[in-house]
């Protein structure tokens, strides 16, 4: 491009001097020799300008041409370095989701074996029980009528905690999976509470335990629920204040107005609840001291059957304890109309 120009403006020079040339030998007349000089002054600046003009947009576009190539190329590498920011991040999340997913097998897996240790527990002490009775039978005892029948019915109270483990055991699944049906149903809490009081009053007095109900009510408390899974809830919490309350002392059942639900608690005046084991009370198998608890009795399930039962109804219990002064134990029910 710019050796085409340098030629074309060569050429023109030469066109200039051979006129020039032309006009002396010739001797033209002096207007035409003006004339022709303003004619190639005219076309020598024109050539300049059509020159000038060119160049600037040649340059122009070719300025436009490398900024565009600049700005690719740095777009380039800012997309690069974003590409490369978002896979470190998405590799940041997976890894954390991975850690969680990890935490929680563990836990799982931590679950699981204390969980078969647990039942495995619970099942040897009846079984062994069982297995000492048949064997005692079977060693000759079986012909003393007063030793057979009474070593039968020790086996058959084994076999009996036993039935009462599995029990629970198949209740606490069914719940946690949703397989067992929630009635949501009016029905009245006080007369409920009676019932239990009624079917419990024979342990408490052995203990001398007065159970009172302290309400202002003067009849019925409508709640909504399941009145048989209600009334288990019941029995679970005062039959445990009738095991872990002192003796000669009283358990309060006290009933609360709370706006659109009615208020539970059931306290005793036993020994209380360390701190620390409150917030495992509601586990499986939990015991705050295993060997005293089992010689009380019970699965060592009834409080996470009891929490199961109480979270289906969209609710929750509670607990608060104090050492040397008993534990209470509170839950909630909507009202009914």
């Amino acid at each position: 491009m710019e050796k085409s120009g340098v030629l074309s403006f060569v050429f023109s020079i030469i066109q200039i001097f051979l006129i020039l040339l032309f006009v002396k030998i010739f001797n033209i007349d002096f207007e035409i020799k003006n004339l022709i000089f303003f004619s190639l002054s005219v076309l020598i600046f024109s050539y300049l300008i059509l020159k000038w003009m060119v160049n600037n947009f040649i340059y122009s576009k070719v300025k436009l041409i490398y900024k565009n190539i600049r700005n690719s190329n740095s777009r380039s590498d800012l997309d690069k370095n974003i590409n490369l920011q978002n896979v470190n991040r998405e590799v940041e999340n997976w890894k954390l989701f991975k850690n969680r997913e990890l935490e929680k097998m563990t836990i799982r897996e931590s679950y699981r074996r204390r969980f078969v240790g647990n039942v495995a527990h619970e099942l040897k002490t009846p079984i062994f029980n069982i297995q000492g009775y048949i064997n005692t039978l079977l060693d000759g005892a079986i012909s003393d009528n007063k030793i057979n029948r009474k070593f039968l019915s020790r086996a058959n109270k084994s076999v009996s905690r036993m039935i009462y483990i599995v029990e629970d055991l198949d209740q606490i699944t069914r719940l946690e999976e949703g397989k067992i049906e929630i009635e949501n149903k009016s029905f009245d809490l006080l007369t409920e509470i009676n019932d239990v009081i009624e079917n419990l009053d024979i342990k408490a007095k052995k203990r001398g335990l007065k159970i009172k109900i302290i309400n202002n009510y003067k009849s019925k408390i409508p709640v909504k629920g399941d009145k048989e899974k209600i009334k288990q809830v019941l029995y679970n919490l005062i039959e445990n204040s009738i095991k872990y309350g002192n003796d000669m002392s009283t358990i309060d059942i006290k009933l609360y107005d709370m706006d659109v639900n009615i208020l539970t608690e059931v306290s005793d005046s036993g020994n209380g609840i360390e701190q620390k084991h409150l917030n495992k009370i509601f586990d499986r198998f939990y015991r705050v001291d295993s060997s005293r608890d089992r010689e009380k009795g019970g699965s060592g399930l009834g409080l996470s059957i009891v929490k199961h039962i109480i979270e289906a109804h969209g609710h929750s219990i509670n607990v608060r304890s104090t050492i040397g002064e008993g534990s209470t134990f509170s839950f909630t029910l909507t009202k009914s109309k």
